[in-house]
């Protein structure tokens, strides 16, 4: 049966091919449907997988000697039992078995998943980390399950047309994903910025979030059409609309080549202005990427994930090796090497804490000052690459003249500490602040005094200002570029570091999005920095644009306060 699942298009393109169900309790666990006489087996490998970590669990129990272990340790058996037995674990995936035909597997992992989701929802803290409890139970049932496989799971073809569908994904998930190829992303949770969204947006592949039910509703192995640019997927598609999605991307592709002539022509306006055109990345290898798009430098490496999808933290010299590939492969273009932004949906594996509210809690540079041993590391690594080129240090979610202040410090103690070891590094390296924290914009002169150049971080700009959760995707439509107050804050950044003749740049998701690109040369920006295949596009957006007509139009835009009106005049501004 032929039907259309609706979404949030997070990165544009069409993608046909077949649906690979992944499941992030477990990635690693399998997906397939099993005939109807098969199914009162699987039950039964089920029931019996239980039998058996209820067994384990008994015998540990048996083991300790009375008196000679800690006395929690029978209340957290007790407690593993508990939770084994409960209807609401057992029984329940026995009916996803029967109900979807599925191996028992996956019916654990989607428990699993229904099961964390709401302990999460839960406010007291002690009950709300319970839910480490219920995950190591079921990755006990899943060893038990894995050992004694079941029937064989139907081969999985690696053809690079799989189209990966998740009820979530984290930003470590989807790099993890990045070597096997997918032409799409389907995911049931998250917003258009969030850091899933953006991860799956460099890899320029069709990318869709917020489906709700996808898993839910599409199986292993059906014919998908992926419609990024309208949030939509098509399941099992007659071939009548399959030709006219084929023609579509063949229209696209053309538009791709035509936009490739563009990538040895200069970044300059109409009327003789130029802009500069930075890329970010996330990895050393992608700064072939960068280069092949004719990027001007590296206005955002965000360092962070060198240190995801790992039980241990990269040392000094595995991250000195990161950061020269990166300088040295730029061949003395400038690049901005962030400190790590960990925390919020970007945390270390070995790191359990659960705030509160991961995107106002230790994040960034409250981290990067609460972890100063992890925190010096990095900075050393990067000092000691700096030799090797035009290298700048960027600090995320400064907030306070006490950070600025600390931050300041720590680099100092870091230099001083090579200088004690005569190792040769930048002694004029410049020293930055992401700009996304409304407290950050309000009081922007405190930090031009200090720092020397800004990069704006829009994604939490915009969250932070409007207060919106940009992971959540109930309340993802809210979050507005286009809002009045975002618009003028923006405007009030740019042109305060123009009048105090500081350098500032944009590096979050409005820079690489074509239809704010007029916008922001009006506002006064000069300097953009996105992932290299946004390049292009905006490119041709900035050699469209004449100044002169375009900062007047923005004037208006910035004195509008309807969103119609907004929107009436973006698109005469870009028509």
């Amino acid at each position: 049966m032929s039907f259309i699942l609706h979404g949030v298009g997070v990165s544009n393109g069409i993608a046909i091919g077949r649906a690979h169900l992944a499941s992030s309790a477990a990635l690693n666990i399998p997906h397939y449907q099993l005939p109807k006489n098969q199914i009162d087996t699987e039950v039964t490998r089920l029931c019996s997988a239980f039998s058996t970590v209820r067994l384990e669990l008994e015998t540990l129990k048996n083991s300790i000697l009375p008196g000679t272990g800690p006395a929690e340790f029978n209340a957290f058996l007790e407690l593993y039992q508990m939770i084994l037995d409960d209807p609401i674990f057992s029984q329940a995936t026995q009916s996803i078995v029967k109900q979807a035909q599925c191996n028992a597997e996956w019916a654990i992992a989607q428990q699993t998943e229904v099961l964390i989701a709401r302990f999460e929802e839960i406010e007291d803290p002690y009950l709300r980390e319970r839910k480490t409890d219920v995950a190591q139970i079921a990755e006990r049932v899943l060893k038990v399950l894995l050992g004694h496989p079941g029937h064989t799971p139907p081969p999985v073809k690696h053809d690079g047309f799989g189209i990966l569908v998740a009820h979530d994904l984290s930003p470590a998930d989807v790099m993890q994903y990045k070597q096997h190829q997918f032409s799409a992303f389907l995911t049931d949770m998250g917003g258009p910025t969030s850091h899933t969204a953006i991860v799956a947006r460099s890899l320029n592949i069709p990318s869709i979030v917020a489906m709700q039910h996808a898993q839910q509703l599409i199986y292993e192995n059906d014919n998908l059409i992926v419609d990024g640019n309208q949030g939509i997927v098509i399941i099992n598609p007659d071939k009548y609309i399959l030709a006219e999605y084929r023609l579509k991307q063949n229209q696209l592709e053309l538009e791709k080549r035509k936009l490739w002539r563009l990538r040895s022509v200069a970044a300059v306006t109409r009327d003789g202005t130029p802009v500069d055109l930075h890329a970010n990345i996330e990895l050393p290898q992608e700064v072939e990427r960068a280069k092949e798009y004719s990027a001007i430098g590296i206005g955002l490496f965000r360092s962070e994930f060198l240190f995801l999808n790992r039980d241990d933290l990269p040392d000094e010299e595995e991250q000195f090796e990161a950061y020269s590939t990166v300088i040295g492969g730029m061949n003395g273009l400038p690049v901005v090497i962030r400190t790590f932004d960990l925390g919020a949906d970007k945390n270390l594996r070995s790191a359990y804490r659960m705030a509160p509210n991961p995107a106002l809690g230790l994040r960034a540079i409250r981290m990067s000052l609460a972890e100063p041993g992890m925190f010096l590391v990095q900075l050393r690594a990067i000092l000691r690459a700096s030799i090797l080129g035009h290298t700048q240090i960027l600090i995320p979610m400064l907030s306070s003249s006490r950070e600025v202040d600390q931050t300041l410090q720590m680099i100092e103690f870091a230099k001083q500490s090579l200088r004690d070891e005569n190792m040769p590094f930048d002694e004029t390296i410049k020293i930055g602040c992401m700009v996304e924290v409304p407290a950050t914009a309000l009081s922007l002169e405190l930090f031009m005094r200090k720092l020397d150049f800004l990069s704006i971080g829009t994604n939490d700009l915009i969250q932070y200002t409007l207060a919106i959760d940009r992971t959540d995707e109930t309340v993802a439509h809210l979050f507005d570029p286009l809002h009045p107050a975002i618009l003028r804050l923006l405007s009030q950044i740019i042109q305060s570091a123009a009048k105090a003749g500081m350098p500032v740049s944009i590096c979050g998701e409005m820079a690489g999005d074509s239809k704010y690109t007029r916008l922001l040369l009006g506002m006064g920006l000069r300097q953009f920095s996105m992932y290299p295949t946004q390049l292009l596009t905006v490119k041709r957006e900035v050699l469209d644009s004449h100044l002169p007509d375009i900062t007047r139009l923005t004037q208006k835009i910035l004195k509008a306060d309807e969103p119609d009106k907004i929107h009436d005049l973006l698109q005469k501004l870009n028509s």
